[in-house]
């Protein structure tokens, strides 16, 4: 029997015979293709570490099952059917338990055990010990050229490959739970476990039909797990880098669709499908030309964006650790000269008092300029006390109910005659209601000093005032400094209460320390309020506006009388 040919001619170039239906090529050549270009591209283009080095070696494997098995249906000679059946089963055994060693090495990062390689090895023994007996393939019917195989092929290969599925699911799954933490993590396992198990599910899938029902033509379907799974490996080298490569998603795709293409001249009888086959060739091949180029651009600005994301990563921790020794320096050295500007303050005060008797208009002169010089400088003293404690998160408020318009009408009134010396009229508005606010009454006054201060400092001419009046729209008390300053533009109102900005205005006022408005804004949205400011423009003057909440209502307890107290 085994000195009988099959009923066809014999093979040209191995593969090539009546006996091969044209679908076979393409499912084979397809398969083949997206494997071999991108097992090359893993091996050429990585780091060719141990994982890439396994998943190479089963895209090896892969192809030259599937090369043989074309060589299976192309043979006439059940000799070398035999010999290449047998070579087909072996390579199987061995896709399936790399698989378990790639998908072990992937998960943990690492090489496996070396007795995980000895239980590996040992699953294997049996398919290469008993390859070339009965055991394995009993013999051929040459009437179809179709093997006839024994237990090995036909339940411990099968039993093996379906272990092997069970093995990677579940070690899998376990390793994944194990990550829930890590999001991206698990994102990776999922996709290339469920890759890989759609591959070897269609690859045993077709063959464990194909071996009971005799008919082969199933298993071709199976091929097609193959270029899913280079699909989901793709996604991976493209979506998280994996692999240590770039581009390959792209120019595996474009790569695998220009041969498929090419291809089809094989098999293209008529001139008019040969020319339209060209056509879309010629398009492949420039627009993917295209497409790898536009890729490539790409990554070469992510990677940019990449490198600076980094640099600006680590320069922001760099003025963090700067800003927060900045920080402490400024309060050490508040708190050393707040000290004695405070006895410079007293003892002036005292001279110019009198205390320690009479001087002279001229001396009196001098040392008013020393008080005021001292006193300005005691404030930006507290200015910066106060910033490097709202930083460090040290700034305590006391919180109370109080009347929000006292506040206000108190102040107008102390700064109304600074406004008189510089000419001029500063008025306030009243709706003649107590407007009580929750919050540290002393440090609202700061804030609302400040303001006052400010539109008295930046006005030359004209007028200023201040209400305070409730928002029944938004149920908030809206204290209003209008002035006819020098107005703001819109670029400054953006960076205007941020520290050291003094806007324009700083330019011809150099009194101000720039801490003022940064310290009102952080002061009053620590009371749950809001500060801000609107102009009409540069020269038309500008109005500041704060915005606290009223103070919970508290009722009173009604005492109701009982009979004895009505008599």
């Amino acid at each position: 029997m085994m000195n009988m040919l099959c009923p066809w001619e014999a093979p040209t170039y191995l593969i090539f015979s009546s006996n091969v239906p044209n679908l076979l090529f393409y499912s084979h050549g397809v398969a083949i293709l997206f494997a071999l270009i991108f097992g090359v591209a893993i091996y050429s283009k990585g780091t060719r570490s141990l994982l890439s080095t396994l998943l190479f070696g089963i895209i090896i494997l892969f192809s030259t099952w599937v090369f043989i098995d074309l060589i299976q249906w192309a043979t006439n000679d059940p000799r070398v059917l035999i010999f290449y059946w047998s070579l087909a089963i072996l390579l199987e055994g061995l896709i399936f338990t790399f698989s378990v060693y790639l998908v072990d090495v992937y998960i943990e990062g690492k090489d496996i055990s070396f007795g995980k390689k000895v239980g590996l090895f040992a699953l294997i023994v049996p398919v290469i010990g008993l390859l070339a007996t009965e055991y394995n393939l009993v013999g051929v019917d040459v009437a179809v050229c179709d093997a006839t195989e024994g237990p090995i092929a036909t339940y411990y290969l099968y039993a093996l490959e379906i272990a092997s599925l069970i093995w990677i699911g579940f070690f899998s799954w376990k390793k994944w739970r194990k990550a829930f933490e890590d999001t991206e993590r698990r994102k990776q396992i999922t996709i290339f476990t469920v890759g890989l198990i759609i591959f070897l599910a269609f690859f045993i899938g077709g063959n464990i039909q194909s071996s009971f029902s005799d008919d082969w033509t199933l298993a071709q379907y199976g091929l097609f797990g193959m270029p899913i799974f280079i699909a989901f490996l793709s996604y991976m080298v493209v979506r998280f880098k994996a692999f240590n490569i770039k581009l390959l998603g792209v120019q595996v795709l474009v790569a695998a669709l220009t041969i498929i293409l090419a291809t089809q001249f094989l098999f293209i009888r008529t001139p008019i499908n040969r020319v339209l086959t060209g056509i879309n060739l010629v398009f492949v091949v420039f627009f993917g030309r295209l497409l790898i180029k536009g890729v490539v651009r790409e990554i070469k600005q992510r990677e940019k964006l990449e490198d600076l994301t980094v640099h600006l990563e680590q320069a922001n921790i760099k003025l963090q650790s700067v800003d927060k020794l900045k920080t402490e320096f400024l309060s050490l050295a508040s708190h050393q000269l707040r000290s004695p500007l405070t006895a410079i303050k007293g003892y002036t005060s005292m001279l110019l008092e009198g205390s320690f008797g009479a001087i002279s208009d001229n001396q009196k002169e001098a040392i008013d300029r020393v008080f005021q010089s001292s006193s300005h400088l005691a404030k930006v003293v507290e200015d910066l006390l106060n910033v490097s404690k709202i930083e460090q998160g040290g700034l305590k408020y006391e919180m109370a109910p109080f009347d929000f318009e006292k506040v206000a009408h108190d102040l107008a009134t102390d700064l109304s005659i600074t406004a008189q010396k510089k000419g001029l009229d500063l008025k306030y508005e009243s709706d003649g209601k107590t407007h009580m606010v929750m919050g540290d009454m002393e440090k609202i006054r700061q804030v609302v000093l400040n303001i006052i201060d400010n539109a008295i400092k930046y006005t030359e001419k004209g007028s200023i005032t201040v209400s305070v009046k409730h928002n029944d729209a938004r149920n908030v008390d809206v204290l209003a400094v209008t002035d006819t300053g020098m107005g703001i533009s819109a670029e400054e109102k953006e960076v205007l209460f941020q520290k050291f900005s003094r806007g324009e205005g700083g330019k011809t006022n150099t009194s101000g320390s720039g801490l003022g408005l940064y310290l009102a804004k952080q002061i009053a949205e620590a009371h749950g309020g809001h500060i801000s400011i609107s102009s009409p423009g540069v020269g038309k003057g500008s109005t500041f506006t704060i915005e606290l909440k009223p103070a919970p209502v508290v009722a009173e307890a009604v005492i109701v009388p009982t009979e004895s107290q009505n008599g």
